[in-house]
């Protein structure tokens, strides 16, 4: 019976440190995967940059459209036909002879 015991002895030696290697290898390889700065965290961060470009390059034409708008309100390029529309929309009024059609 002890020399059963000593021989577990002698081979947990040589177990313990390729078990613990392994161990920390599977560690490292989850923390690599599903950590913090892990791959998927990486690939939901680069879809995230990747939506947020696109919406920004819709802000940025949106804000093109606008101030060209604006641009033409100033009264050094004032635009008549805009500035009509512009009464019109605010004020909600229109001419007797006028007919209005609406859009869908």
């Amino acid at each position: 019976m002890t020399s059963a015991i000593r021989e577990i002895n002698v081979r947990s030696r040589y177990i313990i440190g390729p078990l613990l290697g392994a161990l920390a290898l599977v560690y490292f390889g989850y923390h690599v995967v599903q950590g913090d700065r892990g791959l998927i965290t990486w690939i939901q961060k680069s879809q995230q940059i990747e939506s947020a470009n696109i919406e920004l390059a819709a802000l940025r034409t949106r804000y093109k459209e606008l101030n060209h708008r604006a641009s033409m309100l100033r009264p050094e390029s004032l635009d008549l036909d805009l500035l009509d529309e512009r009464v019109r929309i605010v004020l909600n009024k229109i001419r007797n002879d006028e007919v209005i059609l609406f859009n869908k």
